[in-house]
């Protein structure tokens, strides 16, 4: 085969860059499909801008995405250029000829100029992929602190305008239980008393939500009050047939900590990974520090959490429980008290099933 190139073929090769270089920039930014589709119009140019446009086999693996405009054969000459994305290769465009038919002669070093372009245009076009991506996580994340933070308002409102009428309605009730001389007068007034204590409960989980209840921080060692969170659960690890197991780094761990609100914390999770997790299952929980953190995970065996739910689990009153089985206050609480300590909660799947709990707190908040 012929590897000399005559000046009209110079000019016809330079007219196919061209036009290849064109066809490639109006595919990158007209095109709204999938990354795969974009690259499977790429491949078809790339291969019709090459001297021998009937042999040559181009091959794209961006990421996780490849395509190639033929089966590749076992032996071949090729042309090479790599993507190059935030400083990563994330992998290569080639264009291949048979090694039966052709040599690396066959190859002009225009079109590696031109590879190496076209390459640096799909780069450019992948960054901003991946930045529209993260810009749209990062517009959903704003959207729910910002439902988060208008929640938190509102829950806030009505635990101070409820705190009032329940202190009356209290006070009244048992000074008639305390007085009454009649039967049914007593009855009726405990049952008020007892409405009125789970209503005034209620308000300070609003509280807790919206980080309205005050604080009292203090140094303390973190691990007797985990001891003593799953000694008073003892009873209901017992009668769901669950095993807890710990996995503590350090046992005189301290840190900067409301120690009433760091049990309600761990109530609240424990609760309800018994109530998610099967009989003889078993929760893990695990304490660890780094730097200037100290993270709590707690892991059940249950079915784990939809991820049609997922963002919506720390917002008050969304519960899964059946009707008159939980409040929907629970896990808002803990997002509060997690949030006025100045740290983190998150959740990822446990292994084989279930979910872990992760909060990551601050060991100081001065």
């Amino acid at each position: 085969m012929n590897y000399a190139i005559s000046p009209e073929e110079i000019l016809q090769e330079r007219i196919k860059e061209l036009s290849c270089l064109y066809d490639v920039s109006s595919i990158i930014v007209q095109h709204e499909g999938t990354v795969l589709e974009a690259l499977e119009k790429i491949g078809i140019v790339l291969k019709n801008a090459w001297r021998y446009p009937s042999a040559a086999i181009v091959e794209l693996k961006l990421d996780a995405y490849y395509y190639t405009t033929a089966a590749i054969p076992s032996t071949t000459f090729f042309q090479e250029a790599v993507f190059t994305i935030f400083d990563e290769t994330l992998g290569f465009v080639k264009v291949h000829y048979p090694a039966d038919q052709f040599s690396a002669n066959h190859f002009l070093n225009d079109e590696q100029k031109l590879l190496d372009r076209v390459a640096s245009d799909i780069n450019l076009f992948y960054e901003r992929h991946l930045n529209k991506g993260k810009e749209e996580l990062l517009r959903r994340s704003l959207e729910r602190v910002d439902r988060m933070a208008i929640l938190g308002e509102i829950t806030a409102g009505i635990a101070h305008e409820l705190n009032t009428p329940l202190g009356n309605i209290l006070g009244f009730a048992e000074f008639i239980n305390e007085n009454s001389l009649e039967k049914q007068s007593k009855m009726d007034s405990s049952k008020i008393i007892k409405a009125a204590v789970y209503s005034r409960e209620v308000v300070k989980k609003l509280l807790f939500f919206s980080c309205e209840m005050p604080q009292h921080m203090k140094r303390v060692k973190v691990i007797p009050i985990v001891l003593e969170a799953l000694s008073l659960l003892g009873p209901n690890f017992k009668k769901a047939s669950l095993e807890i197991v710990t996995d503590f780094d350090n046992d005189d761990l301290e840190a900067q900590l409301d120690p009433i609100q760091f049990m309600q914390l761990l109530f609240n999770i424990l609760i309800n990974a018994i109530y998610v997790s099967a009989p003889n299952a078993s929760i893990a929980i695990k304490i660890y520090s780094k730097s200037s953190d100290f993270f709590i995970e707690i892991a059940d065996s249950g079915v784990g959490i939809d991820p049609e739910i997922k963002a919506k689990i720390f917002e008050p009153f969304f519960t899964t429980k059946p009707l008159g089985e939980g409040s929907g206050l629970g896990l808002s609480v803990v997002h509060g008290i997690v949030k006025s300590h100045r740290g983190t909660i998150t959740t990822y799947n446990n292994q084989p099933q279930g979910t872990v709990f992760q909060v990551c707190l601050p060991l100081s908040t001065n």
